[in-house]
């Protein structure tokens, strides 16, 4: 499984999918591209994690300073959790961030999902056309069996997203995460492979 790298080096980088389409991605073009976080985007994801403090609260809680950020980031250093920004091609404006966290092989092959948009790009489809790379990378490079994200019920944007990638939802996990000084219940949705997906166009850009 490939590892990302936790700063800039001659390290290759993963194999990331192309934005051509095929079964398993936006039937357009993508209007994004995936890049590996490194210790290099500090103060771009630091300013944009400030920059949309509203959007986040409460849903998520994301390193806002580069003390932190940097601590942060140890947690991709064994290669069992992965981090990417969402770029967007034509400005190169990183217009949200995604995590493949908690890799688990063996019987299982499964990993959890999490997710932000950045304040200054929402609301324009970038987040599900990122996310679609990241489905096709998770089940077809990492060759994962299922993907979950977990989210709180009253986090409309994120429930519209996963609806549009073709999640099921499995239930509530009351008390499932600390997040914003409470223990905070969330949805759980899931995608197996390898049934082929697409987004679902009737549903809300997010």
């Amino acid at each position: 499984m490939p590892s990302l790298p936790s700063a800039p080096s001659a390290q290759p980088e993963p194999s990331l999918p192309s934005a051509q389409p095929t079964a398993s991605a936006p039937a357009a073009p993508s209007r994004v591209e995936l890049r590996p976080l490194t210790l290099a985007d500090q103060d771009e994801f630091c300013s944009l994690v400030r920059a949309s403090a509203a959007l986040h609260t409460p849903w998520m809680q994301l390193p806002a300073t580069g003390e932190a950020f940097r601590e942060w980031m140890h947690r991709f250093d064994d290669g069992t959790n992965l981090g990417f920004l969402i770029r967007v091609r034509e400005t190169g404006a990183a217009a949200g961030m995604v995590n493949i966290n908690s890799v688990i092989r063996g019987r299982y092959q499964g990993a959890s999902l999490g997710y932000a948009a950045f304040a200054p790009s929402a609301g324009r489809g970038y987040m599900a056309e990122g996310l679609a790379l990241v489905l096709r990378y998770a089940f077809e490079d990492l060759r994962l069996h299922r993907l979950e994200a977990n989210i709180q019920p009253g986090n409309e944007p994120s429930l519209a997203l996963v609806r549009r990638l073709g999640f099921r939802h499995e239930g509530l996990s009351p008390a499932y995460l600390y997040i914003d000084g409470a223990w905070r219940d969330h949805e759980r949705w899931a995608l197996t492979a390898p049934s082929p997906w697409t987004p679902d166009p009737s549903l809300p850009e997010v």
